[in-house]
């Protein structure tokens, strides 16, 4: 096996797929080592919006866009104690180039819908790849082959090699066997974050959120572990997004998995979805809006209930994140959020939804009881839908009972939840779930310069070692919609670049 390269990337999701392209389109020979059996990451099991400004889509449509517009825009999404702990330098940086990198991803052949609006930002800058996020691996795989570079799966990267201070390999396992993998010119990290790292989380976050994983399984900090233990500094470890609430995925396909994702249909539907009506989009949407996004808060401070598989309620469903800590204590890690019928009512037309891509689409009751029957149920009372889910009806009853005890100033809350509550009844309950408590990204990564090398405690750069996308964040904190994609797939294009030009300054942006 050949085991000697220009550059290898640590990583197969979007950063490290993008990373190997623009390594290769520069003249280099590149190698990916992915630990999973297949590529993707997270990138790849997400919805796939991209936030840019500047854009050829934009131009298109009449959208007039800065880049100082969308610097000051993209500081609005976090609160502004968690968003004074960003590198302001580095995601103006990375803003100046996302543009470009939609236009290097069109080339591709990816497409896109829009540019669509989200608030706060002052003009629409989401763009959503078609059919979703899978268009962009698909299309850096094809793209990385047609180079010659090699993809190597099932080879988690165990260490970093080093010879007099510069990082020139890694030591990886196939098939149980160490090996020994060269670089000649540098390694880069696109491992992705650490939420499904207890480890990490209780040492940087606090041990009582260890229980609490993300959304890929297989997140688990490994490029920030192999990066500090060649000495280089890590950043904002105890910021996440989340946790929070979210319904468990569906194991069966939808429409947008079955979709190309690239070829020459792909391209067709992409000219085409200027022409398909909204309430098609809508519809469309809707289906990966009931499977990625979260319930909103609203839903629990208008008097919805959490409940366990036992049937009984375990915390003060509008506190968070205390609700998140004590759902991941449950059986399992699941809970239930109970409906009676005027809630059912209630969020069943704007502007009450059970949850949102904003602006774009909202999904209520209905769209969740039509389309994820796995994790919503409906009947007439509380013990039928409490059968259908196997909790127990007596257990649930009892809790519906004494819930509206409290409700109705007779007893106290023994979570003592507070605000306004009302009694749950009707001849209409709907149970959703089972959900658990998520991490959806952690904004943590080792410390970076504009060049994506690698930095060290006294803030130097460590020889041959780069990073990119979540493992690679600097210290930015990229808290909107679009934000971690469109980083990891800019970093990723860029660094290959860097590489080339390695005894160069920073890349200009503008």
């Amino acid at each position: 096996m050949k085991t000697l390269y220009d550059v290898i990337v640590v990583g197969g999701g979007g950063s490290g797929l993008a990373a190997a392209v623009s390594a290769a389109e520069n003249g280099m020979d590149v190698a990916i080592l992915e630990k999973n059996s297949h590529l993707g990451g997270t990138t790849g099991i997400a919805i796939g919006s991209f936030s840019a400004n500047r854009t050829l889509l934009q131009r298109k449509a009449g959208i007039e866009d800065t880049l100082e517009s969308h610097v000051e825009d993209a500081a609005k999404f976090a609160d502004p104690e968690i968003d004074s702990r960003n590198n302001d330098d580095l995601r103006r940086f990375f803003l100046g180039h996302s543009g470009e990198t939609i236009q290097w991803l069109m080339d591709m052949g990816v497409s896109f819908y829009g540019p669509n609006p989200e608030p706060p930002n002052r003009v629409p800058r989401m763009h959503n790849a078609i059919p979703n996020a899978k268009a962009y691996i698909a299309a850096l795989q094809v793209r990385l082959l047609r180079l010659r570079g090699t993809i190597i799966c099932k080879t988690p990267v165990c260490k970093l090699v080093c010879d007099n201070g510069q990082v020139n390999g890694v030591e990886a396992r196939i098939e149980g066997k160490s090996t020994l993998f060269k670089a000649k010119q540098g390694v880069v990290l696109a491992t992705g974050d650490y939420p499904n790292s207890a480890e990490i989380i209780a040492k940087y976050k606090g041990p009582q959120y260890s229980n609490i994983g993300g959304i890929n399984e297989t997140a688990t900090g490994d490029g920030h572990l192999l990066a500090r233990e060649v000495g280089a500094r890590l950043v904002n470890m105890d910021l996440t997004y989340g946790p929070e609430i979210r319904f468990i995925p569906s194991r069966k396909k939808n429409l947008t998995q079955i979709l190309p994702a690239k070829g020459p249909l792909a391209r067709i539907m992409g000219r085409l979805m200027p022409l398909v009506p909204q309430a098609v989009v809508n519809t469309v949407i809707k289906r990966l809006l009931v499977t990625w996004q979260h319930p909103e808060n609203a839903i629990l401070d208008d008097g919805a209930i959490l409940v366990n598989s036992r049937g009984g309620r375990f915390c003060d469903e509008t506190r968070w994140p205390d609700r998140e800590i004590a759902i991941a204590a449950q059986p399992d890690g699941i809970c239930y959020l109970l409906l009676d019928k005027r809630l059912i009512e209630r969020y069943s037309a704007w502007p009450h939804f059970v949850s949102t891509a904003p602006e774009i689409a909202y999904a209520y009751v209905a769209d969740y009881l039509r389309l994820r029957p796995d994790i919503a149920v409906s009947d007439n009372s509380v013990e039928r839908v409490a059968q259908r889910r196997n909790i127990p009806p007596g257990a649930l009853r009892q809790t519906v009972e004494s819930f509206n005890r409290f409700a109705t100033g007779i007893t106290s809350d023994p979570f003592d939840r507070g605000g306004n509550v009302r009694p749950l009844d009707g001849n209409r309950w709907v149970l959703l779930g089972p959900a658990k408590a998520y991490f959806t990204t952690t904004a943590g990564g080792v410390a970076i310069d504009e060049q994506l090398h690698v930095l060290d405690d006294s803030g130097s750069p460590i020889p041959g070692l780069y990073a990119v996308g979540l493992v690679g964040t600097g210290g930015q904190v990229l808290w909107g919609h679009g934000l971690n994609i469109a980083w990891a797939l800019t970093s990723g294009r860029l660094v290959g670049k860097c590489i080339a030009n390695s005894d160069s300054f920073a890349l200009p942006y503008s």
